[in-house]
């Protein structure tokens, strides 16, 4: 059949071009359906918990995405005339910003006093002119205010922050955050020019939503490039065939066109971690073309036929082994429909599907191409080709040394797995060199942080948020986080009860407590909220019935993992110290990305287990050999433990980022071994070839094949590796690695093992 096909591909090979193209037009048209979303709750299945919990919470009370502007005057003094002014200035401008629905900071904080038996109730920072007097006052009660402190406002008063609540429709997630930050950068450049003595820092939710994709796209503009460069540079250098070059250009390109524009017309959906999918396909396009061009330019150096024919011994020999990659990576991929994430089920389905794009056109418009295209074939062999030959010499007369040392460094680089921890730290995938990761750590060290935990604590009943007891039990959970390390501030209901009974005790500091009569408190909160102004309500804090409060911690940058135990602490202290009515999960986007990454990368494990054993079985099948099958599975699966073995020495952080490396890598794993035990097989069974001898003809018939592949691939991804985007970089670098030890398990451990095992495996 492979024979056959071979033929029918080569002699009809206009046919197979022009056919080939229209259907890859046809199928990339669907690219004008993609679109990529910034809503972060496609990272969630409909019936995750966090996500429900959190939904909840946002049905009962506002929604909280935000934006912080954060203000640094210069002269380190927030309190003067024209800072004031700056914050004033954007407050009123910032309600104009789109899809928000409330604005605070320290200028239009509702500050209230007590005058005789009236609560009055007015902007913290008045309209006009104000004289130093004025804002010795305006610093002395914001930088005692625990509603401001740390969140608005610094200790030292010299750094504050506008913050811009945000609700979007969401009925076009693609378009509805990036322009909140547009119409917020406009802004900020205003006054940027306008107060040039006040250095600006965008941070907040929207912005890190925002930062992710645009942070792709920074690098889909110019390091993807930059490695598609590299590859076929690297190609050229390598193989010395322009005409196979172009070729596989141009596969590649039909392959990710195709791959996209039918995920156009499936879904049209793309996410962030759908960014990976071009490049995980042309590593795949990438090796299937270099093994067939391999053998072609192979074919042609050293038996002088005609082109034609070359192609046609080319396409027939390495047909079998380049559908096995294609296939045993699709499942691969396809096993990531395991993850409780749908942007990584997406990830994995759009990878399959391209993939297998790569083996059609590779097999069709590869050979098809370079029989049409003129080139000239130089006679010399492709660059290492003597060396790889020397080196499967050296291989036969070693096997036994190969397997001892390959065992001890195998013992010593998988003890390093145990070293690494299922963790992240959304912040840090950011370079310090990125504008966000800029902001948000200045935020961080100079007034608040961006993660949160918020809790719906319940009174049990209609209006029992102002139940004496209630309040007593909130000010002590507020008190408990204010003494935790990772805290920075605590948004409680409690502290508006304490400072208004401060305030109708006619301003006595020994009032500030929680009340101790239920009715006063009651009608405290009724007269506080009579007087708040429009869109500063309490409707962020309580619900419609007032029987519950909205809790709000803010905590530093810390790892998901500190952040769910923070979580889990506070759910403790709830249970031992607070009735029933009160207990409550923690519940923010923050805790639904913390649990939704361990989730994720346990299954994704499960998953890729899972995979590996499905893959097995094929090749068990596909050899027509449980012996060789089973041999092959080990360099297929120790060269990526190997790789999170050295990981784990060297970094001891595997994140949500590097959790799809195993199935990127293992199409090049997959596809080194295969080559090598198809080559080795058709040796022994072709030709009737001695263990040794078949050994010695697959390093002079593949191994060039499976160098150049590796070499091009890691120098590919070592380009990747120089982002600025976590993301990106760690996942170059984990596959470069992983591809290196791929390659080193397949021209030294394999033939060892085979040649080791050769009386207990049938051919």
């Amino acid at each position: 059949m492979s024979a056959a096909y071979s033929r029918w591909v080569v002699q009809n090979r206009w046919l197979v071009l022009i056919v080939m193209l229209v259907l890859a037009v046809a199928a990339a048209a669907g690219i004008k359906r993609l679109s990529m979303t910034t809503d972060y709750r496609v990272f969630f299945s409909a019936d995750n918990p966090q996500l429900a919990a959190f939904e909840k919470l946002q049905n009962t009370y506002t929604k909280n995405d935000n934006v912080l502007v954060v203000m640094a005057p210069k002269n380190g003094d927030v309190f003067t005339g024209s800072t004031l002014d700056a914050v004033r200035e954007y407050t009123t401008m910032a309600w104009q910003t789109p899809h928000s629905i409330r604005v605070d900071s320290v200028s239009n904080f509702q500050h209230t006093r007590g005058v005789d038996d009236d609560l009055i109730v007015k902007d913290l920072v008045p309209d006009g002119e104000l004289d130093p007097a004025q804002r010795a006052e305006i610093r002395r009660v914001a930088v005692a205010e625990p509603l401001l402190l740390h969140r608005l406002i610094s200790t030292a008063g010299d750094v504050t922050a506008v913050n811009l609540t945000i609700h979007a429709p969401e009925k076009d997630p693609r378009k509805e955050i990036p322009e909140v930050v547009a119409h917020v950068r406009a802004d900020v450049e205003k006054l940027r020019a306008k107060y040039p003595d006040i250095a600006f820092h965008l941070t907040g939710t929207v912005m890190m939503n925002n930062a992710f994709p645009e942070a792709q796209k920074t690098d889909m503009r110019t390091l993807v490039p930059i490695m598609f460069c590299v590859v076929l540079v690297l190609m050229y250098l390598l193989l010395r065939h322009a005409a196979g070059v172009f070729t596989t250009l141009l596969v590649i390109a039909l392959a990710i066109a195709s791959g996209l524009g039918l995920w156009g017309w499936i879904s049209g959906r793309l996410t962030p971690p759908t960014a990976s999918v071009p490049t995980i396909i042309l590593t795949l396009a990438v090796a299937d073309c270099i093994h067939i061009l391999g053998s072609y330019l192979h074919k042609l150096r050293q038996d002088g036929v005609s082109r034609a024919e070359a192609m046609t011994e080319a396409l027939r020999v390495n047909l079998q082994p380049v559908f096995l990659t294609s296939f045993t990576t699709a499942v691969g991929f396809l096993s990531m429909n395991f993850s409780d994430s749908p942007p990584f089920r997406d990830l994995g389905n759009m990878v399959a599907l391209g993939v297998m794009l790569a083996f059609v056109f590779a097999v069709t418009v590869l050979p098809a191409l370079v029989v049409i295209l003129p080139g000239r074939v130089r006679k010399q062999a492709a660059f290492g080709e003597a060396a790889i030959s020397r080196l499967g010499g050296w291989v036969t007369h070693n096997a036994n040394k190969i397997l001892v040392g390959s065992a001890v460094v195998a013992v010593v680089l998988v003890a390093g797995i145990p070293r690494n921890e299922l963790n992240d730290a959304f912040v840090e995938y950011f370079g310090k060199a990125t504008q966000f990761r800029q902001d948000t750590d200045f935020a961080t060290e100079r007034l608040t942080g961006i993660y949160t935990v918020d809790y719906s604590l319940s009174a049990g009943r209609p209006e029992g948020v102002a139940d004496p007891a209630y309040l007593k039990t909130l000010d002590a959970f507020a008190e408990w986080f204010r003494s935790q390390p990772e805290v920075v501030h605590v948004n409680s209901f409690a502290d508006i009860m304490k400072r208004l009974n401060m305030n109708l005790h006619g301003d006595d500091r020994s009032y500030y407590r929680i009340p101790e009569n239920r009715e006063l408190a009651a009608q405290y909160l009724l007269l506080y909220e009579m007087s708040l102004p429009f869109g500063l309500d309490l409707n962020n804090q309580l619900n419609i019935e007032k029987s519950s409060v909205r809790f709000t911690v803010t905590a530093k940058n810390i790892t998901t993992n500190e952040l769910r135990a923070l979580e889990a602490r506070g759910r403790d202290w709830l249970t031992k110290n607070a009735p029933p009515a009160m207990l409550s999960e923690g519940a923010s986007p923050a805790i639904m990305f913390a649990h939704i990454g361990e989730r994720t990368m346990k299954s994704m494990w499960s998953g890729n287990a899972l995979g590996m054993v499905a893959i097995t079985i094929t090749l068990m099948l596909a050899f027509r050999s449980f012996g060789y099958g089973l041999v092959s599975m080990i360099p297929n699966v120790l060269p990526v433990l190997l790789a999170f073995g050295v990981w784990g020495y060297s970094v001891g952080q595997v994140g949500l980022s590097l959790s799809i490396v195993f199935g990127m890598t293992l199409g090049i794993v997959v596809d080194d071994t295969i080559h090598f035990m198809s080559k080795y097989l058709r040796a022994r069974r072709e030709q009737g070839l001695s263990p040794e001898a078949a050994i010695r003809y697959v390093f002079d018939s593949v191994g060039t094949a499976l160098w150049v592949t590796s070499v091009v691939l890691i120098a590919g991804f070592a380009v990747l590796a120089a982002s600025d985007f976590k993301m990106n970089s760690g996942m170059g670098t984990l596959s470069a690695l992983t591809i290196a030890l791929a390659l080193a398990a397949d021209f030294l451990l394999l033939p060892a093992l085979v040649l080791k095992l050769k009386e207990k495996l049938h051919v």
